[in-house]
């Protein structure tokens, strides 16, 4: 028996999803627990705890973006009080924030998204919009995003 066409299998075409229409602002996390300046590290460690989060934007009066505030920064600051014997109530998010905050716009691919967290090495970016915090896309957000897509063929 002759083969008469040979074609490989055939994509499922209801399957498709075409990756370039899924944003970040579509995985972002809206409700956020963010600090401010004038926050003790104390404050800080003990909402860490409580969310179990690993980080936050740290935000001024009018919910703009001045900073971020990480887990690793707080245990630097508790080292640092251990060795010079200080309390660590007097320290402040403002004084151990870092003030350089790479952002992530909200209409960017998710996957290009995730090329930017292979590249940076951060866990977070927040996403601001017209100068205000609107959200902030997460590495786990980016996997529920894959996750949720598995069952489809990328384009």
């Amino acid at each position: 028996m002759a083969i008469k066409s040979f074609q490989g299998s055939r994509r499922d075409q209801q399957n498709t999803i075409d990756t370039a229409h899924i944003t970040v602002k579509d995985y972002m996390t809206t409700n956020l627990i963010t600090f401010k300046p004038n926050q003790s590290i104390e404050e800080v460690i003990d909402t860490l705890i409580k969310y179990k989060i690993s980080g936050g934007p740290v935000v001024n009066d009018n919910n703009e973006l001045i900073g971020i505030i990480s887990e690793g920064d707080c245990i630097k600051q508790i080292s640092k009080s251990r060795y010079y014997n200080m309390p660590l109530e007097s320290s402040t998010v403002e004084n151990h924030m870092i003030k350089d905050v790479e952002t992530i716009d909200g209409n960017m691919n998710v996957f290009d998204a995730a090329n930017k967290f292979l590249e940076s090495k951060r866990r977070r970016f927040p996403i601001v919009e017209n100068g205000k915090l609107v959200g902030q896309i997460s590495q786990k957000d980016i996997l529920k995003a894959a996750i949720k897509l598995k069952g489809h063929n990328w384009k």
